[in-house]
């Protein structure tokens, strides 16, 4: 702990110097996982990307005392070494603690945990002042849930602990095929009730064509038919195309035996599906050949570095929404028409819990007089948009308003598009600043100033600059933008910050 805490006595110091000029900052955290355009200035930056390590595994009470840059999958290794995991594990293996914590993360387990967030019991901060504090349910409970979500606008989070369950060595899953999105809510419903299942998601392969994969832990496979599948190696399927070719010719459910780990990061080769967009982009086929010699390009951290350097995220639609149940076909039918690509991932999440009015998680619903559903089911949204930058954005914007419309919420990890004011209504930003000025956050960027699309600044940038302007045709000659974006994922590195001007000194 005498490391951490020099750590954290160093960002503290840090941030005091901010505070004390009122001069914002952003958080370094040396990679991320949204497809947002970073903004960082290593003159005004607080540098977490160190605070890495798992510090402590407690089995009596089934705790973890971690840092939040130790990504998923260096937290589940270290966790089974004590045949323990956490409960909600997300799904790409470089998502760190404290991305989850402070970025909305679910996964397949969230229909009977919720979000990654509630399975953390409380939070070492540094805020905005300097000052080094702890929270919890119980001790600031105001700033812990309203921590959660915040994207680091509230402080600096720099210690959490997580509450773990047992670990077994397998997931035996069963895929459900179904019809369309009713019987697919029958089925989420029918697995929600037996408390046995651990894990619940779906995969929509077309309007009328889905598979719901439900999933429980075991040290024993309960069937001598029922086959062991892994995930993770060059050689074996992208998990998407393996349950699309296994249950397609199938009425009945299936099941297979997962080790552990393959089913945790089953979706990292490929990122669900998105990764085969790569291969349409530069005209490559797509088979299982082609997939095992591409690998190291089709994991998640690769593809988000290559996906950062190229620009092309500004040209994909990338959305995750939560749509209350009864929504949930027309949100569909909805999809069908307006999006007309498929897979489109499913998963349920519980929601109810939540016991702060500050969270930016219920915000949503109770500006519009709403009591929060016990559940909702989030929709994956991932594909190629308009090249026309005024009709991409055009589309994203329409979709918000969807979504808005249904009494759904969607996660600001990805591009969003709402003007300032509709922000604040869907959000309540007076209970947000309230919490910022107790905690002396108002001078560090809002959660919008963070997440938001700023459509008139790009256009206004391009007319008053013919650099910009010539970039933009250039980028746009294709495939220059995509060759770049793989130079740098073979060259590696960081690709957040920019270069260091001469002169320059840290903080």
């Amino acid at each position: 702990m005498d490391a951490h805490d020099q750590a954290v006595s160093k960002i503290a110091s840090q941030t005091g110097v901010f505070y004390s000029r009122k001069e914002p900052y952003r958080i370094y955290h040396g990679s991320t996982n949204s497809t947002r355009k970073s903004q960082y200035e290593l003159d005004r930056l607080i540098d977490t990307s160190r605070l890495n390590h798992v510090l402590k595994v407690d089995t009596n009470n089934k705790t973890a005392l971690v840092e939040p840059n130790v990504p998923m999958d260096d937290l589940v290794q270290a966790t089974l070494q004590h045949g323990l995991v956490p409960p909600v594990v997300m799904e790409f293996p470089g998502i760190t603690v404290g991305g989850g914590f402070a970025g909305t993360a679910g996964e397949s387990s969230s229909f009977r945990y919720g979000f990654f967030d509630r399975t953390i019991n409380w939070i070492e901060m540094v805020l905005a002042n300097g000052e080094i504090t702890k929270a919890s349910r119980t001790e600031n409970p105001d700033l812990f849930f309203g921590a959660a979500s915040s994207f680091g606008t509230l402080g600096v989070t720099t210690l959490l602990e997580i509450q773990l369950v047992e670990a077994k060595r397998y997931v035996e899953l069963t895929y459900h095929p179904v019809n369309g999105i009713s019987e697919a809510q029958e089925v989420i419903h029918k697995v929600t009730k037996d408390t046995s299942f651990e894990y619940l998601d779906g995969i929509m392969y077309s309007k009328t064509r889905g598979i719901i994969c439900a999933g429980k832990m075991t040290n024993t496979i309960s069937d001598s038919n029922i086959q062991v599948q892994r995930f993770t190696r060059p050689y074996d399927p992208w998990f998407y195309i393996h349950v699309e070719r296994l249950t397609r010719r199938s009425t009945s459910s299936i099941k297979e035996a997962i080790p552990l780990v393959d089913y945790l990061f089953r979706y990292d080769r490929g990122g669900f599906w998105v990764a085969r967009y790569a291969y349409k982009y530069f005209l490559t086929p797509f088979n299982r050949m082609t997939r095992f010699l591409l690998d190291y390009f089709m994991h998640t951290r690769v593809m988000y570095l290559a996906l950062h350097r190229s620009g092309l995220a500004s040209s994909h639609i990338i959305q995750d929404v939560a749509i209350p149940y009864t929504g949930a076909a027309e949100f569909m039918e909805y999809l069908d028409q307006e999006f007309k690509q498929y897979p489109i991932w499913l998963c349920p999440l519980k929601q109810s819990g939540k016991n702060s009015t500050h969270s930016l998680q219920t915000n949503a619903n109770r500006m519009m007089g709403q009591q929060l559903p016990d559940h909702a089911l989030n929709f994956g949204v991932w594909g190629p948009g308009s090249t026309n930058r005024r009709e991409f954005v055009y589309w994203n914007r329409a979709f918000e308003k969807k979504v808005r419309s249904l009494g759904g919420q969607k996660w600001l990890y990805a591009h969003t598009y709402y003007t300032e004011e509709e922000f604040n209504e869907i959000y309540d930003r007076e209970e947000y600043d309230s919490l910022r000025k107790k905690y002396h956050a108002t001078y560090l960027p809002s959660v919008y100033d963070k997440v938001k699309v700023d459509v008139e600044s790009e256009e206004k940038e391009k007319r008053e600059s013919w650099k910009i302007w010539l970039l933009a045709i250039f980028w746009g000659v294709w495939p220059l933008a995509g060759l770049y974006g793989v130079w740098k994922a073979l060259l590696g590195g960081d690709y957040l910050l920019p270069r260091r001007r001469k002169g320059k000194k840290e903080v």
